[in-house]
Order: structure tokens, then C-alpha cells, then sequence
């Protein structure tokens, strides 16, 4: 887990919102607020809280070191397979993102994968 929580990654939020309720939101407001090079990924958005918003993980302008996903899991099973094409190798999955698709996908293509976890409560918490 500590391998995720490096401040030195460069860490990709997939789902990120624009309503402050939203986790995806508290997730990226929270990494931002400690330093961490966040990437918010959201093709509804074009920017949150002034940052720049990117429609895919492919758009990013620098592979990120881990991937957190806040979105339904049949999202979640399409953002992994991104991964593996893109060689990024850590994939966090918010609770109510995963699926044993997703999972069983990371691990059979050397993904490293957290789930049934909130980065949040339990990775910064730690």
C-alpha cells in the first residue's frame, strides 16, 4: 500500500467531479491539498477547481504512477484494460468501482491492485 501513497507519484483520479459531495471530488481535493501531482479524468469536465480536466487516461500529458477509480464498475473493467495498454502498473479502486472482472484482469496482467479500501480513509489514514 505504501507503494500507492508515495508523494513522488503522479496519481490519475478517473471519475473526479465537480460536486464537492462527490468522493471523487473530496479524493482529488484532499491529494492536492497534501502535495501530490493529481490528474483529474472526467470527459464531463474541463477543468475542477481550476484545474485542467482530461477526458481519458490516454490525454493525461505524463503516464501516472497509480490510477484511483470512482466509477460504476463496468467503467472501471474498460480503465484497467487503458492501463495495461499504457503500462501503468497500480490501480486503486474505490469502493463500489470494483468488480471481479476488474480485479481478476489486474492480476493476470501484473496490475497491482488495492479494492475494498477508500484511499482516503484507509490509505491516508494509515
Amino acid at each position: 500500500m505504501k507503494e500507492f501513497l508515495n508523494k513522488k507519484n503522479k496519481i490519475a483520479i478517473v471519475g473526479v467531479s465537480a460536486n464537492p459531495e462527490k468522493w471523487g471530488y473530496k479524493i482529488f481535493i484532499k491529494l492536492k491539498s497534501l502535495g501530490f501531482s493529481v490528474y483529474p479524468i472526467n470527459p464531463k469536465h474541463k477543468s475542477i477547481e481550476g484545474n485542467p480536466c482530461y477526458p481519458s487516461l490516454k490525454d493525461l500529458p505524463e503516464k501516472p504512477d497509480v490510477v484511483i477509480t470512482v466509477v460504476p464498475p463496468k467503467v472501471t473493467e474498460q480503465i484497467v484494460k487503458q492501463c495495461a495498454d499504457l503500462g501503468i502498473k497500480r490501480v486503486w479502486m474505490q469502493p463500489g468501482s470494483e468488480s471481479k472482472k476488474a480485479t481478476g484482469f489486474c492480476k493476470k496482467h501484473n496490475i497491482q491492485v488495492i479494492y475494498n479500501a477508500c484511499f482516503v480513509v484507509d490509505g491516508l489514514n494509515l
